[in-house]
């Protein structure tokens, strides 16, 4: 996934361009509005803009993949995710299945705070985003039954609600660089310190901007080096001071395009996140993927392993750090997971509804 072009990235995934690979259909962009849309809050949007993007034919397996925070259907059309699932023979052969990939509330083409209500957009958070692809895929689509949901940082906790919410819904579950546990220590914290940054910037004007703030790129460039890109590939990179400044300073560079409200809204939806109540009511066969390196949901801690074992069919693929992987990006490269997934569709039940 690219660093979000926009704000030096959602630093969810790998950075690359959007692929237009020779060896998968060309994706499809579609538009479906959700009527009388009601968010968590009590709020009703009369219309609920929902963008997405499909790969294949609608006749395959349908299956659901979910984008990162910033990002979009585009952030997830690269070499080293689509590139490594969607082509002839690959996991997620595009001949085989018929792939979605919606924009999430908030994100890329589908109704966002920056199209015209600014800081008046309904606040949403992760539970109201998922209500809104089930919508799209149940109504919009009219698709009774998913092979597959997989999903990546944002995406995997939002995989983690749709097995609890919706449980019947789908075969196989992938959540991936996500742990099925509140949103809290050091990955709130940093989250936190990044948006009070951003608001308490005078340029914000309580989000009436008459420009994007300066010390933006400032908050989001900190927590994407305290928070993603893997220890050993940082010293790798950068093993001295003057090499650690250069890196920095590129990274100041990009310029940030991304809306401070989209984005503000974008991360703290996370605020109230927590499936953990729920493990016992998933039903489909799961296969966490996670990263040894990864900043946000470091596995010492053991609260996911405790979370998985309440599954009923529930397992943890544990990518071994090193200088290849980049902590929490890592798994925006399919090529670390891509045998683990493939065995998993050929072996995984599947049911009828």
């Amino acid at each position: 996934m690219h660093i979000l072009r926009a704000a030096l990235a959602a630093a969810l995934l790998t950075i690359s361009v959007p692929a237009m690979a020779a060896d998968y259909p060309a994706p499809k962009d579609g538009e479906w509005v959700a009527k009388d849309f009601k968010f968590h809050s009590g709020e009703t949007m009369p219309e609920l803009k929902l963008h997405y993007t499909t790969v294949g034919d609608p006749g395959g397996q349908p299956v659901l993949v979910l984008h990162g925070s910033g990002g979009s259907a585009a952030s997830m059309l690269t070499p080293t995710f689509a590139g490594e699932l969607f082509g002839p023979g690959q996991p997620l052969d595009a001949a085989k299945y018929y792939i979605i990939i919606p924009d999430g509330i908030g994100h890329g083409k589908s109704s966002k705070p920056s199209d015209a209500m600014r800081t008046a957009f309904p606040k949403y958070d992760y539970n109201d985003m998922v209500d809104a692809q089930y919508r799209l895929i149940t109504e919009g689509l009219g698709i009774k039954h998913l092979r597959l949901v997989i999903g990546n940082s944002m995406g995997g906790m939002h995989t983690w609600i749709w097995g609890t919410r919706y449980p019947q819904m789908m075969d196989v579950l992938v959540p991936m660089a996500s742990q099925p546990t509140a949103m809290a220590a050091r990955n709130w914290l940093l989250r936190r310190a990044m948006l009070d940054t951003i608001r308490n910037d005078p340029d914000y004007a309580g989000g009436n901007y008459t420009s994007q703030p300066r010390m933006m790129k400032y908050a989001i460039t900190a927590y994407r080096f305290a928070s993603a890109g893997g220890t050993l590939a940082y010293q790798m990179q950068a093993p001295t001071s003057a090499q650690a400044d250069k890196m920095l300073e590129d990274q100041l560079a990009v310029p940030v395009t991304a809306d401070a409200n989209d984005y503000i809204y974008q991360w703290e939806s996370s605020h109230d996140y927590d499936p953990s109540a729920g493990m016992e009511k998933i039903e489909a066969t799961l296969l966490l993927i996670n990263a040894a390196d990864d900043e946000r949901n470091p596995p010492e801690t053991g609260v996911t392993e405790a979370a998985v074992k309440r599954i009923r069919n529930g397992k943890i693929y544990l990518i071994p750090a090193s200088s290849d992987t980049r902590g929490h990006l890592t798994t925006g490269n399919a090529k670390f997971y891509a045998k683990q997934l493939q065995e998993l569709l050929q072996t995984a039940p599947q049911r009828t509804m």
